[in-house]
């Protein structure tokens, strides 16, 4: 198996994007810990994948919580005895524009989809150097990060944050063997904080149809792995090639 006798952790856990992460993983050998805030949701996937044959522990973690990500992290590595892998994919949106959104709204947004992956990266490397083995950390950003929106004016900012925060990490955990990733969705199952996923959502790729979590859970395993050895500090788009069109071109 591609990550056998590895732990990672996921964060977001409890369902969509981070569930299928977290399964697929677990699929390839990896040991999970399913983090998220709400326990119900997060045991639930640690149960589904023990039921599976694979191996899970659930963790409760506020990410907009420095106290809580440092005591997760403790937790995993006492549980598992060692991190290889952190899936930094937790993140709300405002949905607002900048005349609606509150300080506090704004706040809350960047804690958790900006700050935490600069946390849980910092206290997850340490414990990466720790152990002496290198590691893999794979950042969401969102297609959102790199244009403008009419909305959604906090959660813009923060996955912008997310692509230099990538690079900076990556150029900074190098020489410690910890290779540093990000992936770009867009509109990649359910709307970001929601548990409908609305097949019919109308997108606009060259792909032709909606993504779904399973196509990210994808990437990120290919950036967990030793096939992608050679690849560090890259942000990589799956995003049905949406990216590519100029705007009018469909």
């Amino acid at each position: 198996m591609k990550l056998a006798n590895q732990v990672a952790i996921v964060t977001g856990a409890g369902r969509n994007i981070g569930e299928d992460v977290s399964k697929l993983l677990a699929r390839n050998g990896a040991t999970i810990a399913v983090v998220d805030l709400d326990k119900a949701r997060g045991e639930k996937v640690a149960a589904d994948i023990v039921a599976s044959g694979g191996k899970a522990q659930a963790f409760v973690c506020d990410v907009s919580s420095e106290d809580d990500i440092v005591k997760c992290v403790k937790d995993v590595s006492d549980a598992f005895g060692r991190i290889d892998i952190l899936v930094n994919n937790a993140a709300i949106s405002d949905n607002k524009n900048m005349f609606d959104i509150t300080t506090a709204e704004w706040n809350k947004v960047l804690a958790i989809t900006l700050t935490a992956p600069f946390l849980l990266t910092k206290y997850v490397a340490k414990a990466m150097i720790a152990n002496g083995h290198g590691g893999k950390v794979v950042n969401v950003s969102s297609t959102s990060g790199y244009y403008g929106r009419d909305r959604a004016t906090a959660y813009t900012a923060a996955k912008g944050g997310v692509v230099n925060l990538t690079k900076s990490q990556a150029i900074q955990l190098a020489p410690h063997k910890i290779r540093v990733n990000a992936v770009v969705p867009n509109k990649i199952g359910s709307p970001v904080g929601k548990d409908e996923f609305d097949p019919t959502r109308p997108v606009l790729n060259l792909v032709g149809r909606p993504g779904v979590p399973d196509d990210l859970a994808n990437a990120v395993l290919f950036l967990v792995s030793d096939e992608s050895s050679f690849i560090v500090g890259t942000a990589l788009f799956v995003d049905g090639g949406c990216t590519t069109m100029m705007p009018g071109s469909a």
